[in-house]
């Protein structure tokens, strides 16, 4: 294999290094194989991107529950918009990486 570094020697050899890094991006594309660490970086992904707004939510209910006390709860209120938010959230992720993939 070619060393990147390596300057090539005449057209025709960089002609075909370039034919050959574009033949393998488009096999990459068309396998639409992923490793294992990318899986789980995407299980990981999709948690944070649900997690965070849900936690967010609690807070800021839990500082209305106890500033600004009503008939309802604004912990339970918030824990259920930060699950949707982030519900929406993790669904725009995949989204865009399933159209990356197509």
């Amino acid at each position: 294999m070619d060393e990147p570094d390596e300057e090539p020697r005449s057209s025709e050899e960089l002609e075909e290094r370039i034919r050959s890094r574009v033949r393998r991006k488009l096999d990459a594309r068309h396998k639409g194989e992923h490793s294992v660490w990318f899986g789980l970086g995407m299980f990981g992904l999709v948690g944070w991107s649900v997690a965070i707004p849900t936690i967010l939510g609690i807070a800021l209910g839990i500082y209305l529950d106890t500033h600004h006390p009503v008939d309802f709860s604004w912990t339970l209120t918030f824990l259920a918009v930060g699950i949707a938010i982030g519900c929406l959230n993790a669904w725009v992720w995949i989204q865009q990486e399933r159209s990356r993939n197509d």
